[in-house]
């Protein structure tokens, strides 16, 4: 890249070369890598544009942008990301947290305020739900399930860094490692979903980020069929099932939820419009 190495120049050039390798936020991931070299934030580049890159920096710079022109996901190359305000480490055997899986936060706390008891989040990745969940109900308790021993390892690394006590994760499959009789207000997941036929695979920052944790069997249903119908057993009486899912695969999550026997299903819409998160409550629990 032969330009002057200011702040400006650079953010210029490595935004074009990040976009024409086919990134639709070449200026912002320019930035935040920027940003990660200098250990500086967002606000430091625009009040200082004319600040020169030393050598190091340059070099540093130059490393982590090949790496995001190759395709790598900006999380990875940085080790981290925002979700819900809270700052998360991120690695690549877990799924990168997403700005619409906030929304399925929102509807699990509206529920969880409803009701009393445990929180579970199952498939809990980095531990973004859980640890969202827990920041907002302090009063809680959050469960986090992984299959992934490094996950669980992980989102167990990020409550400590974020001084989040009334959260624990534990690895198993699903319900596995969850002792019989135990009872939760909400069961949250963010399970896979994709088909692996689906050419989104192939695209994209998904061509990184752990397969298990994003295809499913059945076209990207058979995990939301299991979890729907082991949770019975695990929820208490009136308690919510929240699901995030693909943005076409809304009827076909309630369907699962309805002959499952839920009542109140329903699937509410991302901030983007499409269909991503589909509940139901438990009302027929033995007496």
């Amino acid at each position: 890249m032969n330009c002057e190495n200011t702040i400006e120049a650079v953010l210029k050039q490595a935004s074009l070369d990040i976009a024409a390798s086919g990134s639709q936020s070449g200026t912002l991931d320019a930035a935040v890598l920027l940003c990660h070299v200098l250990d500086k934030p967002r606000s430091y580049l625009l009040t200082w544009p004319e600040r020169a890159l030393s050598d190091s920096e340059w070099q540093s710079f130059s490393q982590l942008l090949a790496r995001r022109v190759s395709g790598e996901p900006v999380a990875y190359i940085t080790g981290e990301r925002e979700f819900w305000s809270l700052n998360l480490s991120v690695a690549p055997s877990t799924l990168i947290p997403r700005p619409d899986t906030e929304r399925l936060v929102e509807l699990a706390l509206d529920k969880a305020t409803t009701l009393d008891g445990d929180i579970l989040d199952l498939g809990t990745g980095t531990g973004a739900i859980a640890l969202a969940l827990a920041s907002e109900l302090p009063q809680r308790q959050l469960f986090g399930v992984d299959f992934q021993h490094s996950a669980v390892e992980l989102a167990t690394n990020n409550a400590a860094k974020l001084k989040i006590s009334n959260a624990r994760f534990v690895q198993g499959s699903w319900f596995e490692p969850i002792d019989s009789g135990q009872q939760f207000a909400v069961i949250v997941s963010n399970p896979p979903y994709i088909d692996k036929k689906d050419p989104h695979l192939a695209q994209g920052d998904v061509r990184f980020e752990p397969s298990t944790a994003l295809v499913a069997e059945n076209k990207g249903l058979a995990d939301i069929e299991l979890i729907s119908k082991q949770s019975v057993d695990y929820l208490s009486q009136g308690g919510w099932l929240l699901f995030e899912h693909g943005f076409e695969q809304g009827e076909s999550v309630r369907d699962i939820l309805l002959t499952q026997g839920f009542d109140n299903v329903m699937t509410e819409q991302d901030y983007a419009g499409n269909d991503r998160v589909t509940l139901g409550q438990w009302n027929n629990v033995s007496q």
